[in-house]
């Protein structure tokens, strides 16, 4: 059985930094996905990029970006969604991507303005593949079904477990898959 994860933190929690850690502590393992950081001018924060783990790396959402969509202040680009997540995300639903594994930073409402990113996250979830994504702590009805889902394994991501965590998803993606394998240690719902 596949291991599905979710990582779940307020704003600032080191979500992506988790997420980043856990990528570089497997470089031997087949991964696949994509991370998305801040952009800053000036120490203000004026919109988000995403970059894939293959290093491609474009604008996601901006202030000066028109939209739609809008997210707050920001407009985002579907495309980006569309040219660099989508393909990041789609090797790995395939049958013979068995074993792989697929980073997500993260299901936010940027993200999931994208309809298509959001058939391929469900496709992902249905698939034999590792997932481990990031999710905000409030409340979105997709990402709050995939919560519900008893196929998948909700972790608090805190200051307090966040530079530990990523070792121990680590370890456990890294073991080899059976059935009813046992928790991390992480902080979990």
């Amino acid at each position: 059985m596949p291991t599905r994860i979710l990582l779940e933190g307020r704003p600032g929690a080191g979500k992506t930094t988790a997420l980043r850690r856990l990528a570089a502590l497997l470089p031997t393992h087949t991964a696949s996905g994509f991370t998305t950081e801040e952009i800053r001018q000036s120490g203000v924060r004026v919109g988000f990029a995403l970059e894939t783990l293959a290093g491609r790396r474009e604008v996601l959402a901006h202030v000066d970006l028109p939209g739609p969509p809008r997210v707050g202040k920001y407009g985002v680009d579907p495309g980006v969604m569309e040219r660099l997540a989508l393909p990041s995300l789609r090797p790995a639903a395939t049958e013979e991507a068995a074993g792989r594994l697929v980073l997500i930073d993260e299901l936010g409402r940027m993200e999931l303005a994208c309809t298509a990113f959001r058939h391929a996250v469900e496709a992902l979830f249905a698939a034999e593949v590792d997932v481990v994504a990031t999710v905000h702590t409030h409340g979105d009805p997709f990402t709050d079904a995939l919560k519900r889902r008893t196929d998948i394994e909700v972790v608090q991501l805190t200051p307090a477990n966040r530079d530990v965590l990523p070792g121990e998803l680590a370890a456990r993606l890294q073991q080899p898959r059976t059935r009813g394998r046992p928790p991390s240690q992480g902080d979990r719902r």
